[in-house]
């Protein structure tokens, strides 16, 4: 009982118990409503749904964990679906298509890190600017067209970010489950995680205790563009092309999935293990409307009204805290 209420007291725990048996009961609910809901192929369109939300619930996880949010998630998604698909038509291997993507992805993270960490720029607007350059470069990058379908040569590529299996998962589970679990480690069991909490939790107190805030915060921002850089891939072997305008408000569902998970969107708090549960209410609740018929302007309203019952449970929470002090 005592080890009960001591994992109980973990700020987030709460939460996290709450949101699954949330999940659990829309599972059940669109199940009854449905019974082809609860079928293998269902399952499997939902997990695959889940990846590419998954991975930008994490980058903006951690992002707000230090205090900060990242308005570029959905134009870096873009950007590196269209550098890779336009590599990609136009001969380039797709291996290296994706690894420069993936740095270009990195370096405007490194951007967004450099602007807020030792230039103090608010996050919003920082990323905002970064927002708008990268939906340029996907615009650029083919000439202000959509590439064409990036051709059988990439069949390789596609078979690891779309359709390929491993011991009968999708691949692309198992790169988001492992983004996921390296996010987690990091955040719970290394000096540079500590960091990003303390940070978020108090800037001031986390400078004078020594903590390096520019490299910290740094590693926020890479993080979450490269987590945003695999969705774009994840998205453009799916689809087989590159969309200049992929990723479109995919900045907001990041925010979405990180708040519904428990992450504080005033920093310092928060468990990943949440945005798991974040990911999978939003895919679930999408997928249950469109199978009962229902308008998805519905799933809009719910999931604006849990964010804000998240956001309130937080700031009350917060305010307790204060004033048992």
């Amino acid at each position: 009982m005592a080890k009960l209420k001591r994992f109980l007291s973990i700020i987030g725990v709460k939460w996290l118990l709450i949101m699954i048996l949330l999940l659990v009961i829309m599972f059940l609910l669109f199940a009854s409503v449905d019974p082809l809901f609860s079928g293998s192929r269902n399952i499997a369109n939902i997990l695959r749904s889940v990846t590419p939300l998954l991975l930008i619930g994490v980058g903006q996880s951690v992002v707000l964990i230090s205090g900060n949010i990242d308005l570029s998630i959905g134009s870096v998604i873009g950007m590196s679906g269209m550098v890779s698909a336009t590599m990609m038509t136009q001969g380039a291997n797709p291996w290296l298509s994706v690894l420069v993507a993936l740095v270009l992805c990195g370096a405007f993270g490194f951007a967004s890190g450099e602007l807020v960490g030792r230039f103090k720029i608010p996050s919003y607007i920082a990323t905002l600017g970064i927002m708008m350059i990268c939906r340029g470069i996907a615009q650029i990058a083919n000439q202000n067209f959509d590439t064409g379908f990036i051709g059988a040569e990439a069949e390789g590529f596609r078979s690891v970010f779309f359709y390929g299996t491993t011991f009968g998962i999708y691949n692309i589970i198992w790169i988001s489950f492992i983004i996921w679990a390296l996010a987690y480690f990091m955040l719970s069991k290394t000096r540079p995680g500590r960091h990003i909490y303390a940070i978020g939790n108090n800037l001031g107190a986390a400078r004078l205790a020594g903590v390096n805030v520019i490299f910290t915060i740094n590693t926020a921002f890479i993080i979450s563009a490269v987590c945003a850089g695999v969705a774009g891939l994840i998205m453009t072997a799916e689809v087989g092309y590159g969309n200049m305008e992929g990723g479109s408000a995919y900045e907001l569902y990041a925010v979405a999935v990180a708040v519904i998970g428990g992450i504080s969107a005033l920093g310092g708090r928060g468990l990943l293990m949440g945005t798991i549960a974040g990911s999978f209410i939003w895919v679930v609740l999408q997928n249950g409307l469109i199978r009962a018929g229902a308008p998805m302007a519905l799933r809009n309203i719910i999931i604006g009204v849990i964010i804000i019952v998240v956001v309130l449970f937080d700031v009350s929470s917060r305010q307790r805290r204060s004033s048992a002090r």
